[in-house]
Parts: structure tokens; sequence; C-alpha cells
């Protein structure tokens, strides 16, 4: 019992023992804290600073709501509150795969093409389609079909701009809800049946022969219009026709033949006989009063036969009468001098 500690010593003690415990545990327990925000702060800094480069836009909702889209550059976002979304502005390249189509000519072709967009309202790109790169590349197929079902197999090889253009129309005004803008549409490929093929092989055959025999008659036409100006220009020239002989021997002679063929022209003929038939006239005419001079000669005639003229009968009785001292002439003789 001598031990003991008496009551009145004890109580103090323990009360001021358990004061200092729990005053240690508060500090401990803000050292903590601290700790652990001085530990925080560099991990949300690490979350709450974004950098966009400068071809891409951030679109960041608050608590789920729209708050726009920012950049390019640096800029600080709520960790936990926050939630960003990155979006490319560049133009994409995007191939269509190759589509089987029936033309409106009932031709089966296939058909690829290259599409060209880029994203102009990012926010429109994230709030108003899932995935704006698939839907583009689906309604650009549709359309391509379309298209090309309601175009004849000519337009599709002749007018490809013009189908471009069309295409490149219908999917921009498609796409543009979804923010998303459509440069360009480029038909690449045109893949024909091989039956098709031969048959447009026979067509382009046939067009160039028509063609080769069209310019033929025409040259035809046009030599055929000179030949007869020609003619008709050396008709009323004819100094031409014998400087255009002239030169042909000219150039005969250039290539040293040994046998030169000259014709001899028509109108040189007819003006010999004209000629020959007038000095004959001129001597028949002189003959009867020139007596004894012309006895000698026999005249000629060139040129057609004079018609038969009608003789009375008692002329021929006459005619065939002997002078005297001759004997009388035989029925179907005549007489005559011939030098």
């Amino acid at each position: 019992m001598a031990n003991e500690i008496p009551p009145q010593i004890e109580r103090p003690q323990i009360e001021r023992a358990d004061n200092e415990g729990g005053l240690a545990s508060v500090v401990r327990l803000m050292l903590t804290a601290v700790s652990f925000l001085l530990l925080l702060v560099p991990i949300t800094w690490f979350f709450a600073v974004k950098i966009v480069a400068e071809y891409e836009r951030g679109v960041i909702f608050r608590l789920g709501r729209l708050q726009g889209a920012r950049g390019p550059g640096l800029f600080i976002v709520w960790p936990i509150i926050d939630r960003m979304v990155v979006v490319d502005l560049r133009t994409v390249t995007m191939d269509v795969p190759s589509q089987e189509c029936i033309t409106r000519d009932n031709v089966t072709v296939k058909v690829n093409a290259v599409v060209y967009f880029r994203v102009v309202n990012p926010e429109d790109a994230v709030t108003k389609v899932l995935d704006h790169f698939r839907a583009t590349s689906q309604i650009s197929q549709t359309t391509l079909r379309s298209v090309l079902g309601q175009s004849l197999l000519d337009d599709l090889l002749s007018e490809r701009e013009t189908i471009n253009g069309m295409l490149q129309k219908i999917i921009d005004e498609q796409t543009a809800p979804w923010g998303v803008k459509v440069s360009t549409v480029e038909v690449k490929d045109a893949e024909l049946p091989q039956s098709m093929q031969r048959a447009m092989a026979r067509q382009a055959e046939a067009e160039r022969e028509r063609r080769a025999k069209v310019i033929n008659a025409d040259g035809e036409l046009q030599a055929s219009e000179r030949l007869a100006e020609a003619g008709r220009i050396m008709s009323e020239t004819p100094a031409t026709l014998q400087l255009r002989f002239l030169q042909t021997l000219a150039e005969i002679a250039t290539e040293k033949n040994s046998t030169i063929v000259f014709p001899v022209p028509i109108d040189l003929l007819s003006l010999v006989a004209d000629t020959m038939n007038q000095n004959l006239n001129r001597g028949g005419s002189g003959g009867g009063d020139g007596g004894g001079a012309n006895l000698g000669r026999q005249r000629v005639h060139v040129g057609p036969s004079p018609a038969p003229s009608i003789v009375p009968a008692g002329d021929i009785a006459d005619e065939m009468t002997p002078p005297e001292g001759k004997p009388p002439l035989e029925p179907g003789s005549r007489e005559g001098v011939v030098s």
C-alpha cells in the first residue's frame, strides 16, 4: 500500500498527456495534408495546362456543356470538371473504294474516286456527328453511285470535269452541317467490261475510216474544181497550153530519159485541116478561068462528103453523047484527067 500513488496526483498528469497526444495528432494530420497538396500541385498542373498546335483546335466541355474551341497555343483547363477534344483542321485526302455502278445506258462500270475535305467548324464536327471522317466517306460512296447512275457512259469518259463538279457540290451540301468543307472530288479510274472495250475499239476504228473517206472525197472535189478552173483558163488563153507543154518537156529532160513522147494537140490538127481546105478551094475556083493551068490537078475534098445532086435525064444523055471523031462511052464510065 505504501507504493500506490495518490489519486489526486495521477489525474492531472493523465489529462496533460491526453492533451499533448491530441495536439500532436492534429499537427501530424495537417502536415500530411500539406504534403499531399504539395505533391498534388505538379500533377494538377500537368493535367491542367494544355498546348494545341497551329493546325489544331481544342473543343472544351465543362461539366458536359460546350464552352467553345480554343487554340492554338497554351491555355489552362480545370483538371476534373473540364474535358477537351482536339480537332485537326488540315485537309484530308480520302480514297473512295471502287464502286460498281450501272449508267443510264445500262453499262456496268467500276469507278473509284478521291475526296479532299477539311474541318472548318470544329464545334460542329464534334457535337453534330460522331465521326466526321467515316460519315464523309459513306456519303461520298453513295453520292458517287447515284450520280453515275444518272449519267451516260460517254459523259463519264468525256465530260469528267462536269461529273466531278456535280459530285463536289452534292457532297459539300450534305457535309456542311457537320462543319466539313469538301473542296475537290476527282474520279480516278473507270473500269469497263472487255466486251465494251472491244465495241468501243471497233467504233473508234469505223469513225477513223469514215473521216479518212470524207477527207479523200473533199480532196477529190477540190482537185476537180481546180482542174475545171485550169481548163477554163487554158481555153481562154491557148498560149498557156503551149507553156505547159514546154514545162513538161523541161521536167522530162531533167530525168535523162532516152525516149520522149510529145503529144500533138487536137487543135493543131484541126488548124492544118482547115488550112488545106482553104487552099483547095482557092485552087478550084482559079481552075475554071485558067483553062489548061489546072488540067493536071486532081481535086481532093477534106471534110464531110457533099450531098448528092439530082441531074436531069436530058443532061445525062447529052453528057454521054460522044463528040465527033470519038467512040461512044460505056455506061457508068466518065472521062477525066488525073495528073
